[in-house]
């Protein structure tokens, strides 16, 4: 922390400029009348300091305050963090002066004495600097391990298409290689936005059907007898639907891309989002692999909000297709997620992205949930829509089976899941992996939780 008056500059304290929360440390108040702030930060996003505290120190100490971040790209573990830059200036009336493009390296000079005039900056919607991080993450890290194309698998839906969009923008659609890899589930719908994706991307694109090799593997594993003194006569493995559908996402990862990145010189992604890696709705050693997943610290809702924002202003055209952003999520797996019917994800994103978030980045557990849901302001409680609780989930039954499904699986298997994850981009601070340490120790209720379940549901 430096201050200068006078026109001497002095070190005041090498410590973190902030305590709790977001305030600037005591120290400052402390201190001399300064002429002039020095703020050095190195603070990733979203976590550097708001303008508002920035304004507000500058306001109170009655002292021209000068902000600067560092900028680029830093990983701990699995988590990928960025530095924004973006310099600023401000008055001691606590106006900005100067703010300068985040992301961008440079020196600018400004006379303290007589700091610019501030130029209205329009409004802009809450995805564009998440948009911004995302790009910038992605062109660095694939710069840092030395990787130049990459290879998507791309099923229709809006996560993979979100997820090409932003590729594509960040490397050039001449180093991106598309690939759909549809089964006997995969409707002609999806197979056509699909198709109509890479076309307005300008990809290179490839179909590659799975159905023949899915379905190869499941009668030779079925065919072939378990022996050893301890397996029983004849004794053979039944593949079950269920795991049918988990050997579609490994075929399509592990056999398929795996293979077409290693032939083009290439690295595949993964594209899962935050709402899936919370529960774990994804296949280990199949849709979970990759060697980086740039949308797994973006709730449902942010992906969408990030495709119309790479529509409307990135492309400035409809390039990912407004079919893929109206249509059902969906695996589609099985019949049981047909799109063509409305049928999709067991996830109700309008809810359960924000009833997750409440878990992850709120630490909120089931005692929490179920007590505003008792006092009929959940929905407030967690930012959901109004209405859907009882839309959703008619009666207490219905909404603590719900409840306990998803936290049983987020502090259960989903844990092991994410320990074997890729790499992410943190764009919430609070992503998985280094700012989010687990233990796979199981779920858990309290007593009070049990207590108010029963009255609940013996009202």
């Amino acid at each position: 922390l430096l201050h200068a008056r006078d026109g001497v500059l002095r070190e005041v304290a090498r410590r973190p400029l902030h305590g709790a929360g977001t305030r600037f440390s005591p120290l400052l108040y402390e201190l001399p009348g300064a002429h002039v702030i020095l703020a050095a930060d190195a603070s990733p996003f979203p976590l550097c300091f708001e303008a508002r505290t920035l304004a507000k120190t500058a306001q109170e100490q009655r002292a021209v305050l000068l902000y600067v971040n560092a900028l680029g790209l830093q990983d701990k573990g699995k988590t990928v963090y960025t530095f924004a830059g973006s310099a600023q200036a401000f008055r001691a009336d606590g106006t900005r002066a100067l703010i300068t493009p985040a992301y961008k390296d440079g020196v600018t000079i400004v006379d303290t004495a007589a700091l610019p005039t501030p130029s209205d900056r329009p409004a802009e919607p809450a995805i564009a600097p998440i948009y911004r991080t995302l790009r910038y993450a992605v062109r660095k890290f694939l710069a840092r391990i030395h990787m130049k194309r990459v290879v998507i698998g791309i099923s229709g839906g809006i996560d993979s298409a979100v997820a090409a969009a932003l590729y594509v923008d960040a490397i050039g659609a001449e180093n991106v290689l598309l690939v759909n890899m549809p089964s006997k589930f995969n409707s002609a719908t999806t197979k056509g936005l699909a198709a109509q994706l890479a076309k307005n991307l300008g990809c290179r694109h490839m179909i590659v059907p799975i159905e023949e090799s899915v379905s190869y593997t499941a009668k030779q594993l079925s065919e072939i007898p378990i022996e050893g003194a301890a397996a029983a006569p004849g004794e053979r493995l039944t593949i079950s639907s269920f795991v049918r559908e988990n050997m579609q996402a490994r075929n399509r990862s592990g056999r398929v891309l795996g293979t077409i990145a290693a032939a083009w010189d290439a690295g595949f992604t993964c594209n899962g989002n935050k709402a899936e890696t919370t529960v774990g709705y994804a296949t280990l050693y199949g849709d979970l692999a990759g060697f980086l997943c740039a949308l797994a610290d973006l709730w449902k809702y942010q992906v969408y909000d990030l495709a119309r924002y790479l529509n409307e202003h990135v492309y400035g055209r409809e390039t990912i297709p407004q079919g893929i952003i109206d249509i059902v999520p969906s695996a589609e797996l099985s019949d049981a997620q047909n799109v063509d019917e409305g049928k999709g994800d067991p996830i109700r994103y309008p809810y359960h992205d924000y009833l997750f978030r409440a878990f992850v980045e709120a630490d909120r557990n089931p005692e929490d949930i179920l007590t505003h849901y008792a006092d009929d302001d959940l929905e407030a409680y967690i930012g959901c829509e109004k209405g859907l609780v009882k839309t959703y989930f008619p009666t207490a039954e219905d909404f603590i089976t719900d409840l306990e499904h998803w936290w049983g699986i987020y502090r259960g298997m989903a844990v092991a899941k994410r320990i074997q994850s890729p790499p992410l981009l943190s764009v919430s601070g609070r992503a998985y992996g280094s700012d989010y340490p687990e233990s796979q120790i199981g779920a858990y209720e309290t007593i009070a939780y049990r207590a108010l379940k029963e009255k609940l549901l013996h009202k």
